[in-house]
């Protein structure tokens, strides 16, 4: 896998990535799972940072809901659409903010955020999310290694982390949790 990339200009980049950890806050704290908030932002015409689309955190929406996959139900809902055809909605250039990386695997019965992401088509079958910005890579607690940053890169997505969140990420996302999990691999390194 490609080492992943900082992001560059980070002052729109911190503004998305703080909102996605207020996000976060509000997942109700489990020892099953991680608190994570995400947004979905499209480019803007005028050249500012972008246009908020949704946001979402993890169980806001019925079921084992993730941050990614809330954002998903409701921008669907907000379009009136299926699933399948929320990728031919979203604006060209689409990104997605994640306070964690997006995972790769999920017990029985629920789709990975990562395979729900390549899903996201346009109508010429390109990726409908260009870019993925995380905080930080998933800590090893419940999946074991996250092979997820690979299949988004395979797929010619980008993934970009976000630095100078990763404590209070961390901390907020294993609320809930009896002992702390780490910060998982550093993203800016090779595996």
């Amino acid at each position: 896998m490609a080492a992943s990339r900082q992001a560059e200009d980070s002052t729109g980049h911190e503004k998305y990535m703080q909102l996605a950890l207020d996000e976060a806050r509000k997942s109700p704290p489990k020892p099953t799972n991680f608190c994570v908030g995400a947004c979905l932002v499209a480019p803007s015409s005028s050249g500012e940072d972008g246009e908020l689309l949704m946001t979402g955190y993890t169980l806001e929406c019925e079921g084992n809901t993730h941050a990614e996959q809330s954002c998903f139900i409701k921008l669907s809902q907000q379009y009136g659409s299926d699933m399948e055809q929320l990728g031919e909605r979203l604006p060209r250039g689409t990104v997605l903010y994640t306070t964690m990386e997006p995972c790769n695997k999920r017990s029985v019965g629920n789709t990975p955020c990562v395979d729900r992401i390549l899903m996201l088509k346009r109508d010429d079958g390109s990726q409908a999310v260009s870019t993925v910005y995380v905080g930080v890579s998933e800590p090893e607690t419940f999946v074991g290694a996250n092979v997820g940053m690979a299949k988004l890169e395979d797929a010619s997505i980008r993934v970009e982390q976000v630095p100078g969140f990763e404590d209070e990420i961390l901390s907020v996302a294993t609320a809930g949790h009896t002992k702390s999990t780490g910060v998982g691999r550093d993203l800016t390194q090779q595996p």
